[in-house]
């Protein structure tokens, strides 16, 4: 568990994940309300997500910087060259830049501000929403250790963490961030077959969802190999690996390989430099 963090945060974009990031900090007391600002692009907006986070919600991204130790950028990925046009030359030494936003490069933040100030690039997925998160963070040029070890105690708040090389960021938003919603469709799939057997939807669909996470959490904690663990499920003979020939004849394994690769050939494209 991360130690509560020091100092003030803003939050540039109050949407879905960076009202997701705020709640979470909040409930793990890794910060007071009177230590975020967060921003919105309208007036009404920031009002309504004032009550509803419980935290100061602004519209002028400058002024909320200004005293802010840890600057969360949470902004959609047409959106940022404008944010951070706003922004440049008002960020000093000492403050650190978190950026969430899909494909963008550090190299494309750091170009865009005036100094050298320390970017972290964060992937984090919609699970975060539920606490169950998965978020990659990698370093831009001036970004320390310590750096990486303030932007993870923001995401340890909502899930897991891993620290890698920016060259996998690409890969990280098509796996981890898009491949909830390719989980969602095999969950779907896994549902309508119980209902084509005969099995109520409702109930169809939590036995496949906890299914799959009991199958995810096996994975996990067990450390062994996905393949390993489908072996002990199949026994010879048996129902499962019928269900297996079915699967390899539709092409499945082969389907969701090339989704992830799509989805990372797209990432690469959502920014120009």
């Amino acid at each position: 568990m991360s130690a509560p963090l020091a100092g003030r945060l803003a939050v540039l974009g109050a949407g879905k994940m960076g009202s997701t990031l705020v709640r979470a900090l909040l409930a793990a007391k890794r910060l007071r309300p009177e230590q975020i600002v967060a921003t919105t692009r309208h007036a009404v907006s920031a009002e309504e997500t004032s009550r509803r986070l419980g935290v100061a919600v602004a519209t002028d991204n400058r002024a909320a910087i200004r005293d802010a130790d840890l600057v969360l950028v949470a902004v959609k990925p047409q959106a940022l060259a404008e944010v951070l046009a706003e922004i440049g030359g008002a960020l000093g030494r000492g403050q650190l830049l978190v950026s969430i936003v899909a494909s963008a490069t550090t190299e494309f933040i750091e170009r865009r501000l005036q100094g050298e100030v320390a970017v972290v690039r964060a992937m984090p997925n919609t699970p975060s929403q539920i606490g169950a998160g998965m978020t990659v963070l990698c370093a831009g040029t001036h970004a320390s250790a310590a750096d990486l070890e303030r932007a993870r105690a923001i995401f340890d708040a909502v899930g897991r963490t891993l620290v890698l090389d920016e060259k996998h960021m690409d890969a990280v938003t098509a796996l981890s961030a898009s491949g909830p919603a390719f989980v969602y469709v095999v969950l779907e799939s896994l549902a309508e077959g119980g209902v084509k057997v005969g099995l109520p939807r409702q109930i169809a669909t939590e036995l496949a969802a906890q299914t799959a996470l009991g199958a995810a959490k096996m994975v996990l904690e067990t450390g062994e190999h996905p393949a390993l663990l489908k072996d002990a499920v199949t026994t010879p003979a048996g129902c499962t690996i019928d269900g297996l020939l079915q699967l390899e004849e539709g092409g499945l394994r082969v389907t969701l390989i090339k989704a992830v690769v799509e989805a990372t050939r797209r990432a690469t494209q959502l920014i120009s430099s």
